[in-house]
């Protein structure tokens, strides 16, 4: 990258707050378990996750906090299954998904100390 990713991010930030735009977090990746256990999102969820945003579906649909990461995630979302919206749904057991969000969770704040001083400081204590 050209700029330091904070520059990035502050740019991002700016223009979220400058155009109240609305974001959301969709898990393109695997779901029920890592490499080898779990499985990729399918294709046609994402394209319905993405459509159901860009209608404004998601901000009307009723949902559930999600505390390990702090999110707020949808219940319904039409042409997805309930299960797919939620991870630790996904995972057939609750604990091996708590222990794995937490070395997630554990790499975010390995890898956001090198940033320590160019970043809001509030950010680094919601990590």
């Amino acid at each position: 990258m050209p700029l330091s990713p904070v520059k990035y991010a502050n740019m991002l930030r700016e223009k979220i707050f400058e155009h109240h735009s609305k974001v959301w977090l969709v898990n393109t990746g695997w779901t029920g378990g890592p490499y080898g256990i779990g499985s990729r999102i399918k294709l046609p969820y994402t394209r319905a996750i993405i459509s159901a945003a860009i209608k404004g579906i998601l901000d009307e649909a009723p949902s559930e906090y999600e505390p390990v990461f702090g999110l707020k995630i949808p219940n319904i979302i039409p042409g997805v299954p309930s299960k797919m919206l939620n991870p630790v749904k996904n995972w057939a057991s609750q604990e091996k998904y708590k222990q794995m969000a937490d070395i997630l969770i554990a790499k975010f704040r390995q890898n956001i100390v090198q940033y320590k001083g160019a970043i809001d400081g509030e950010l680094l204590t919601q990590l």
